[in-house]
């Protein structure tokens, strides 16, 4: 499996293609994947890319961290493990309601 990286400050007219021709700089790009806005379907500006082994990972994180795409610097960091969100801090309220 490759190493998933974070890209932050995405412009927001980053499209998969040219995420992934970017990065391919730097080594074999196994998957980009770009978060959108639920509702409007809009770029939310940030996204992760998966290089196919570690020490690639790592040349793009040298290469592609500050660099520009479309006039904005790149933030790239390995993404952290996703923690199991578990309902927690959600919802808010249910105790104590009505009465």
């Amino acid at each position: 499996m490759g190493t998933r990286l974070y890209v932050g400050n995405l412009p927001f007219s980053a499209t998969k293609a040219s995420v992934q021709a970017a990065f391919a700089q730097s080594g074999e790009v196994t998957d980009v994947h770009i978060v959108t806005d639920r509702e409007s379907g809009q770029s939310r500006g940030f996204g992760f890319v998966t290089m196919g082994t570690p020490e690639q990972a790592q040349q793009a994180i040298e290469q592609m961290n500050g660099a520009l795409m479309d006039g904005r610097p790149l933030r790239v960091n390995e993404a952290e493990e996703r923690v199991q969100r578990g309902g927690g801090g959600g919802g808010g309220g249910g105790y104590g309601g009505g009465g």
